[in-house]
C-alpha cells in the first residue's frame, strides 16, 4: 500500500510538471535564412532543430513584419512572440495546387505557426491544413494593418486581416496545407517547443526520486519479512 502511495504521488508530480510546462511553453522560433523564390524554398533553424520549406516563397523578410503587438501572438501554451529577426515567409496565395510543406530535422511535437496579416477587408484568405489537427492560441490585431484574430474551421484557419498563432496536437515530421485564396500579402514562420523550464526538470527528478525511494522501501521491507 506503501509503495502505491508513492508511486501515485510521482505521477501527480510528474502530472503538474507536464501541466506546467503546457501552461507557458517558450518557443523556439525559426531563425530564416536562405531561400529561393524561383524554387519555392527556404530553410532556417529553430533552437537546434533544422526547418525546410518548399511551395510559394514570394520573398523572404527579416525586421518586418514586427509580430506584434505581442498580445496577438501570445496566449494558451505559447508564452513569446515570434522576433523581427527572425524573418517571415512571403505568401500570396491563389494556387491550390501548391502543396507547402514545412519539414523538420526531427519529429517535433505540438509545433505552432505565427501567422501575419491573411487576408483584408472583403478578401477571406485561409491555410487549408492537410492531416493536421491544430488549436488557436493566440490572435488579434496588428501594428500595421490592425485586423483581428485569426478563426478556424476544421483544418482550415481563416482571416479577413487575421493575425494569430496555432498549436498543432501530436508529433509531426512535416506539415502541409494549401493557400487557394490570393491575397496580396500574407505570410507565416514557424516554432517548436523549447527545452522545459528548470521548474518543470525539478519537479520530474522529485517524482524520480519518490518512484526510487518507495522501491527502495519496497525492498528492505521485504527482505525483513523474509
Amino acid at each position: 500500500m506503501k509503495l502505491q502511495g508513492f508511486a501515485a504521488a510521482a505521477a501527480m508530480v510528474f502530472a503538474a510538471a507536464a501541466a506546467q510546462g503546457a501552461q507557458a511553453a517558450t518557443i523556439d522560433w525559426t531563425q530564416w535564412g536562405p531561400f529561393n523564390t524561383a524554387g519555392g524554398t527556404a530553410s532556417g533553424t529553430a533552437g537546434g532543430v533544422g526547418v525546410s520549406f518548399s511551395g510559394e516563397v514570394e520573398n523572404l523578410f527579416t525586421g518586418y513584419p514586427s509580430w506584434g503587438p505581442a498580445g496577438s501572438y501570445v496566449g494558451g501554451t505559447v508564452s513569446n512572440a515570434p522576433p523581427a529577426a527572425g524573418g517571415i515567409v512571403q505568401q500570396f496565395g491563389g494556387n491550390g495546387a501548391v502543396i507547402n510543406t514545412i519539414t523538420f530535422s526531427q519529429a517535433e511535437t505540438n509545433p505552432v505557426i505565427a501567422i501575419w496579416s491573411l487576408g483584408q477587408g472583403g478578401i477571406n484568405a485561409s491555410y487549408n491544413f492537410i492531416n493536421a489537427p491544430f488549436t488557436i492560441e493566440a490572435g488579434g490585431p496588428s501594428n500595421e494593418y490592425g485586423g483581428a484574430s485569426i478563426t478556424a474551421s476544421g483544418d482550415t484557419v481563416f482571416g479577413s486581416e487575421g493575425n494569430g498563432v496555432i498549436q498543432f496536437q501530436g508529433t509531426f515530421n512535416s506539415i502541409s496545407w494549401t493557400n487557394p485564396t490570393f491575397e496580396n500579402w500574407y505570410g507565416f514562420t514557424v516554432g517548436v517547443d523549447a527545452v522545459p523550464e528548470p521548474a518543470s526538470w525539478a519537479m520530474m527528478l522529485v517524482g524520480v526520486g519518490a518512484i526510487g525511494a518507495a522501491m527502495r522501501r519496497s525492498r528492505k521491507v521485504g527482505a525483513v519479512v523474509a
